[in-house]
Order: structure tokens, then C-alpha cells, then sequence
């Protein structure tokens, strides 16, 4: 099962960091690229503990749905969402938050595998965890910009 860990030094409060993290309206803007959008259960605001989200998203050319609960919650330190529904084998990822003299630094420790054997552990390795990483990167620079720069007043009302 590969295992992507991203550490991301924030400037800025660790609440406001956690709900940023939380924030299905955040997610929907830092994944616009993809064109996830929230179908079902939680659709905006922020996501708690038992709640389920259903994202809708176009990856490698394929609309699919994936539907993940929030299974551990520890504000603001903490929080835990797995995979319910969808394309993968498993999903688990973990955000953790922990308060500094200059700020916050956030890390997400990502579990996943895919279906297929070895076709699915040929895909994870030549192109998914990758892709993957790219992904949560370019998410957690968004949860960045937005939590230095005030535009966190926008999605956290």
C-alpha cells in the first residue's frame, strides 16, 4: 500500500488552518482543475466527525464518484477521512495539525491502494502516487495562500 507524507509549514493560526482542512468549499476551489463538486451528504460549510461527503470528479479523463466519512475528529489537531464508495481499494488519509512559534504546520500522511494485483501496483507505482501527491500539493498550497493572505474570511464565515 503506498503512503504519501507532505509536511506544510502554514503562517497562520492552527484553527483556522484545521477548518480550512475541513472546508468542503475550500476543497471545491482547490480542486476546480479536476471539477470536484460535492453531491451528497455534507455539500459545504465544514465537515465533522460520523459525516459523509460524496465528491463527483473528472481523473485521467473518467467521471467518477468517491464517497469518504470522516471517522476520527480531534479539533484542532486531528481529523481522519476514509473512502466508503469509489474507484479505489482503499483510502485512509490523516491530517495533522500542530501549533508553532510562526504558525502552523500541517501534515498529511495519505494511504491508498488500488484494484487489479499487480496491474493496480504497477499503476500505483508508475503514475498514481504521483499524481496523487501533485494533487494533495497543489491543495495544501491553496489552504496556504488562503489561510496567510485573509482570503480564509471567504469560506469560514
Amino acid at each position: 500500500m503506498p503512503i504519501i507524507e507532505l509536511k506544510t509549514h502554514i503562517n497562520a493560526d492552527i484553527q483556522i488552518v484545521f477548518d480550512l482542512s475541513r472546508s468542503i468549499d475550500l476543497h471545491t476551489i482547490s480542486t476546480a482543475k479536476t471539477h470536484e463538486k460535492a453531491i451528497a451528504g455534507v455539500t459545504s460549510g465544514l465537515i465533522n466527525n460520523g459525516e459523509t461527503v460524496t465528491w463527483q470528479a473528472t481523473h485521467f479523463g473518467i467521471r467518477q464518484t468517491l464517497t469518504s466519512k470522516i471517522t476520527a475528529l480531534d479539533p484542532p489537531f486531528h481529523f481522519r477521512d476514509e473512502m466508503l464508495k469509489g474507484a479505489f481499494k482503499y483510502i485512509k488519509h490523516d491530517h495533522y495539525f500542530e501549533k508553532t512559534d510562526t504558525g502552523t504546520i500541517m501534515t498529511d500522511i495519505f494511504r491508498f491502494d488500488s484494484p487489479l494485483g499487480i496491474l493496480g501496483m504497477l499503476f500505483n507505482k508508475l503514475i498514481l502516487t504521483n499524481y496523487l501527491k501533485q494533487f494533495l500539493l497543489s491543495r495544501n498550497q491553496i489552504i496556504k495562500d488562503f489561510a496567510e493572505n485573509g482570503e480564509w474570511k471567504k469560506v469560514l464565515k
